[in-house]
């Protein structure tokens, strides 16, 4: 065993540990996080605006912040940027970090003195446990990549900005960074191709151990290192590639690609690392669902997500949440964030102790004839058909067409980049759309009630997808391809874009 092996191991241990005793009490550390950002809330602008001075229990709380999305929260934004301190939060942001909305356009997240250790330990601590469950520590012996974002920071105003994943490359530890690639240089090229290329000369002649990074901007860099060496798969390349970690999208969809890329098996870290906060961790492999970070400075609230565009949606705190539903969750952070509306939907999978699976965004959903269809239902359908066929899902998106052809019923229109492309495309259609029936009731009722027709699928030629996020400016980094949208902007941008016939 390396020295490095033993030191993290013994790293690992302090980790785990000190996530056993909040895993053991979750309301106790989350009624302790209410408390210390309220009373730190109560000397800000924010606070004095809210009466927050007044409050001293939940229910008062609730009563005195309203839930908020980033338009609503954007003047206090402003404030900050100005130089204004003790806006939302004491003092002056440390960072803001740059993120972008589908609606909202380019968003500042504030990131507080106090808060930034929590992204910095994410990571950390999700291969901290993994390391403790597994005994294996021999991967940080090796090479390390994180496919992210660049790292370079502008000033905005009075405060630096810049994507969560390049604030928290300028604080990854001196014995992390001798191992890790790519090189600051490479990291800060802007052309997502370009940026790949470099990458892949960077690494192919060292001994990649752990990789990082979105999946479908991962299997671009995957493919990239085939092509170049001429091997069959990655695990050939870099046989000592023995985890890879990820977040933000679900990894199902991939998996398979995943496998056959690679050419064996390796560990999976699933990580909810968002520019708001570090929310949860996969504690355990071959366990489902990730352990809510209770003790990362965030009060989480939770609003069952039907209720979430309503004027006054029932919020509930971690100890009222019950397994099954869907939560849109609220964030309340030592970062500034108050009733902060963060977009996503989760799904406890257990309360003992917390853990959640993420199911889709709020506003990515379809209820064009009030379905309220959600981005986990289409996932599980089409993956749940795609495995018994054995046929590959590379992506794919969802949108209602409201006017179809003269004398059509409606429908759901997808659009799906195969591997493989089914052999009867119409039985692979209605298997899907049975077993979407089967997940929304609602949906069923207006396909039984002739008000929709069956969904349609188009098919999306090779590249398709990444063609069209590359149309965009959105080609890699943390852009992701929505699964579901309630209009039609992303369909009609694809059939414009990859010249589609429907």
């Amino acid at each position: 065993m390396s020295i490095k092996s033993f030191i993290a191991k013994r790293v690992a241990k302090y980790y785990a540990k000190r996530v056993q005793r909040w895993k053991n009490s979750p309301s106790e550390y989350q009624q302790q996080v209410f408390e210390h950002n309220l009373a730190v809330g109560k000397e800000t602008a924010y606070g004095r605006d809210h009466g927050l001075d007044k409050v001293t229990d939940y229910e008062g709380f609730k009563k005195a912040i309203p839930l908020r999305d980033y338009e609503a929260f954007r003047p206090y934004v402003e404030r900050i940027l100005d130089g204004e301190e003790n806006v939302l939060w004491k003092g002056t942001p440390k960072y803001m970090a740059k993120t972008s909305g589908t609606t909202s356009g380019i968003k500042y997240i504030p990131v507080s003195e106090e808060g930034m250790p929590t992204f910095i330990n994410a990571g950390r601590i999700a291969l901290a446990m993994y390391i403790h469950e597994t005994g294996n520590a021999s991967w940080v012996d090796g090479g390390l990549i994180f496919i992210q974002g660049s790292p370079e920071l502008q000033q905005v105003k009075k405060v630096q900005a810049g994507r969560m994943s390049g604030i928290t490359y300028h604080h990854i530890p001196s014995y992390f960074r001798k191992n890790l690639t790519p090189t600051y240089e490479t990291n800060t090229i802007e052309d997502w191709e370009t940026k790949v290329d470099k990458i892949c000369e960077e690494t192919l002649q060292k001994d990649m151990t752990v990789i990082g990074g979105i999946p479908p901007w991962v299997l671009m860099y995957f493919e990239q290192l085939i092509q170049k060496t001429g091997k069959k798969t990655v695990g050939e390349i870099f046989p000592n590639f023995q985890v890879y970690v990820y977040g933000g999208v679900n990894f199902v969809p991939y998996k398979d690609q995943f496998r056959q890329a690679i050419g064996r098996d390796i560990a999976y870290i699933e990580t909810y690392n968002a520019s708001e906060g570090f929310i949860a961790f996969q504690d355990e492999q071959g366990v489902e669902g990730m352990l809510l970070n209770v003790d990362g400075g965030i009060f989480y609230e939770f609003v069952p997500a039907e209720e979430i565009h309503n004027e006054n949606p029932t919020r509930l705190q971690l100890k009222d949440v019950q397994v099954g539903p869907n939560y849109a969750i609220i964030l309340n952070s030592n970062s500034g964030l108050w009733g902060y509306i963060i977009g996503d939907t989760v799904r406890f999978v257990s309360t003992n102790p917390y853990r959640v699976v993420v199911t889709g965004r709020t506003k990515h959903f379809i209820s064009a004839f009030g379905e309220h269809v959600i981005g986990e239902e289409v996932e599980e359908a089409i993956q749940e058909v795609a495995a018994k066929e054995k046929v590959g899902i590379i992506e794919f998106t969802v949108a209602p067409q409201v006017n179809p052809a003269a004398g059509e019923l409606p429908y759901h229109e997808w659009f799906v980049e195969f591997a493989e492309s089914p052999n009867d495309m119409k039985a692979f259609s209605k298997k899907v759309d049975d077993i979407l029936c089967d997940k929304n009731i609602y949906y069923k009722d207006l396909i039984e009630g002739a008000m929709l027709q069956p969904l349609v699928i188009r098919s999306v030629p090779k590249d398709g997808f990444r063609n069209y996020m590359k149309s965009k400016g959105k080609l890699g980094g943390q852009n992701k391809m929505p699964r579901l949208a309630n209009d039609r902007k992303y369909a009609d941008e694809l059939i414009s874009v990859l010249g589609l016939e429907v």
